[in-house]
């Protein structure tokens, strides 16, 4: 069955500068060595990696009816994702993002959460999302835990397997104004920080738990250099990062999501799924930007076999099965 997903959710604009290691006084310029701009948020960044990795996807949100939105959405349908569900608001500007890289490929954020800012329950297209097979939903604290809910349950209740990442970071209050949410998602793609945030847990293991016993089906984590940690009621699974030279951390995280929910839609272990995610981190951590690398799923599968892990070993050697 073909894997058809809706990413509904956060659009945004970004512009990518690098390298910075600090903004100039007064009206002072430096040289830099590449300015880019693309695609990026929790649902527009995770539809392009999904898109390269072969599944059929159509992105909802909202932009502004501006010149920025324009060149956002050019952008999306060059990679084959289907924009028709995007709404542009007048009087609102499309939300970007100003992001100064830093040498090792960390970087601080300037930005305007704009229209992302006006979606709601009574904008998503409920039909449209019950004949997909999935529903990834990119930044659901922007529009609350109870009017989330009101998009996923009646998605799950059609059979649509549902999902979400965060935007905000970990904040017990945060939690508290997602848990409605909760309980209506399959998979949770949250990253270290957030979960330790979120829960207050001295551990990463005991804050995935903690999320699980919210009534969230499977947690999965992504941990920086360290990989993703996945969990279950039954059973938690450590994935390691690949070893590869990082430009720029932008999008990884929604790489992941994207690498891990095609992973599911194919019918692979949890585990596998997970390589799949850090394998689309690591390919769009190579270079500028979320929308970085001519990857398909062929070419993430190869590399997930072929590059080593942290630790040395290779996929294949020490974490296959």
């Amino acid at each position: 069955m073909t894997q058809t997903v809706v990413t509904l959710g956060a659009h945004v604009f970004d512009v990518q500068v690098r390298p910075v290691e600090a903004i100039p006084e007064g009206q002072g310029a430096v040289l830099v060595e590449q300015i880019r701009f693309g695609p990026a948020g929790t649902a527009a960044g995770t539809s392009v990696t999904l898109a390269k990795l072969g599944a059929t996807v159509r992105t909802a949100g909202a932009v502004g009816a501006d010149p920025v939105g324009d060149m956002l959405l050019t952008m999306l349908a060059g990679y084959g994702v289907d924009t028709s569900l995007v709404l542009r608001r007048d009087g609102v500007q499309t939300s970007a993002s100003v992001l100064p890289i830093r040498p090792d490929g960390s970087r601080p954020a300037f930005h305007v959460p704009g229209a992302n800012l006006t979606y709601g329950p009574e904008d998503a297209p409920h039909g449209e999302i019950a004949r997909a097979t999935h529903l990834h939903l990119g930044g659901p604290e922007l529009m609350g835990g109870e009017n989330a809910a009101k998009i996923l349950a009646p998605a799950r209740s059609a059979g649509v397997v549902t999902s979400a990442d965060l935007l905000a970071p970990g904040d017990p209050g945060v939690l508290a104004w997602l848990a409605p949410a909760l309980p209506h998602l399959d998979y949770l793609l949250p990253n270290e920080e957030q979960v330790l945030g979120l829960t207050g847990a001295a551990t990463l293991e005991d804050g995935a738990r903690a999320l699980l016993s919210q009534g969230v089906g499977c947690v999965a984590v992504t941990r920086e250099a360290r990989g993703a940690l996945v969990v279950t009621a039954d059973e938690m699974i450590a994935v390691p990062a690949f070893a590869v030279t990082v430009v720029d951390t932008t999008g990884c995280g929604d790489a992941f999501s994207a690498g891990f929910l095609r992973g599911i839609g194919l019918g692979r272990p949890l585990r596998e799924a997970a390589v799949l995610g850090c394998a689309a981190a690591a390919l769009v951590a190579q270079g500028l930007g979320s929308d970085h690398g001519a990857f398909d799923l062929a070419t993430a599968d190869a590399f997930a076999v072929a590059t080593p892990v942290l630790d040395g070993r290779t996929h294949m050697e020490g974490f296959h099965g």
